[in-house]
């Protein structure tokens, strides 16, 4: 995983340089020689936060205890109410 730094200014001329070089790990984004910010993909950043976002289909599938969860689904008349056409 690399490490990029680049300034808060060639950060506003060119974002998309900076979003391209997150994909190989953190950018770091200076004013005046210090950090001020850090950039990385969504990937990265729940992995920093211990999370591991996963599909409904993904968690379905996982075999024992980890697919055991409880879901109770709202009744239809809280989710959708009947048209106005007066």
């Amino acid at each position: 995983m690399g490490m990029t730094t680049i300034s808060s200014r060639d950060f506003n001329q060119g974002a998309s340089r900076a979003k391209k070089a997150a994909r190989n790990g953190p950018v770091y984004i200076t004013e005046r020689g210090k950090p001020t910010h850090v950039l990385m993909t969504i990937e990265d950043f729940h992995r920093s936060q211990g999370k591991t976002p996963r599909s409904l289909l993904a968690t379905l599938a996982q075999p024992g205890e980890a697919a055991d969860f409880e879901f109770e689904p709202g009744k239809l008349g809280q989710i959708m109410k009947p048209a106005d056409l007066d």
